[in-house]
């Protein structure tokens, strides 16, 4: 049998396999992981034919360089992305959320991402992976999940344990667009904070931090004012809280974030805005809009529904 395989040339910034992560285990301190765009994960799966579930390659920033050697398969890139696939004959501009036949000795190489953080490489076919928890995801924080819970590293073969047959292209016509304010709900220590910090929070601009990743989003503004305690007792969190600590600057959990902090938890970021707020790069400004609860599920669903429209596609 013919061995197909992905040889790293270059690995790029935070390059992972992710795919839709862990369920159930924040009582045993494990966090869900996963895709940060789940839209980009999703519609990457999709367009190359595979099962919604299967993991793929997240980038950050500057993604991999990838030389392809075995039999013919399909590859998608998407986000907003940058990248080129060089044959024996000529070097092709690639456009995103559209498949591409790779054969051997093809290079695969992403070059940045654009205006945005994360992208994803799906490919018709799975990875040979370890599962851990009913997961490939990587938390690099904790060296949970496939490869040894490490990024990919330069050299490095990624062996495909099957390819699929059916190579057809396939097109979706998107654009990944950006929202003028991020919707929150109140947080559980809500009243832990002044009137003016409340105010501040909803109505001033605050600014992406460039101490950011897979973990936590910190961002920088006005101080939020604590009028009760800065340190609680530590207490369950899920993705999209925000905390505050006693510098008053909040930090955003994200996907590979702690299950338990101490911060007081000032609002929570509805899901629906979750995959737009992860692409904010380090310096992109911020401000917040409160909605009630009814309205955020109102919101995800309704966002659910423009997923799988997207998908019905395909």
């Amino acid at each position: 049998m013919n061995k197909n395989y992905f040889k790293i040339i270059r690995a790029g910034i935070n390059t992972t396999f992710q795919d839709q992560g862990r369920r159930s285990l924040h009582h045993i301190g494990i966090p869900s992981s996963g895709a940060m765009d789940n839209r980009n994960y999703l519609l990457a799966n999709k367009l190359v034919g595979n099962r919604l579930d299967l993991p793929v390659i997240e980038f950050a920033y500057l993604g991999p360089l990838l030389k392809y050697f075995g039999d013919k398969i399909n590859i998608v890139i998407t986000g907003d992305v940058n990248f080129t696939i060089k044959t024996n004959n000529d070097e092709l501009k690639g456009n995103c959320y559209e498949t591409y036949n790779l054969e051997m000795g093809n290079e695969l190489n992403i070059t940045s991402t654009n205006k945005s953080v994360y992208g994803y490489l799906a490919f018709s076919g799975e990875f040979d992976l370890r599962y851990q928890w009913s997961s490939c995801s990587i938390n690099t924080k904790a060296r949970i999940g496939s490869n040894d819970g490490k990024k990919l590293q330069d050299n490095q073969e990624l062996i495909l344990s099957k390819i699929s047959q059916n190579l057809n292209n396939k097109k979706l016509n998107y654009i990944n667009t950006k929202i003028e304010k991020i919707r929150i709900i109140k947080g559980t220590n809500f009243d832990y904070f002044s009137e003016k910090g409340k105010k501040d929070l909803f109505e001033k601009e605050f600014t992406i931090s460039k101490l950011t990743d897979r973990m936590g989003m910190r961002i920088e503004g006005q101080k939020i004012e604590n009028i009760a305690d800065t340190n609680i007792k530590s207490e369950g969190l899920i993705k999209g809280t925000i905390q505050v600590p006693a510098d008053g600057n909040p930090i955003i959990m994200l996907s590979d974030h702690g299950t338990i902090g101490g911060y007081p938890k000032i609002a929570v970021v509805i899901s629906a805005d979750y995959d737009k707020l992860v692409q904010l790069t380090p310096g992109s400004k911020i401000k917040f809009k409160e909605v009630e609860l009814s309205s955020a599920e109102t919101l995800f669903k309704l966002y659910e529904l423009e997923t799988q429209n997207l998908i019905s596609q395909i």
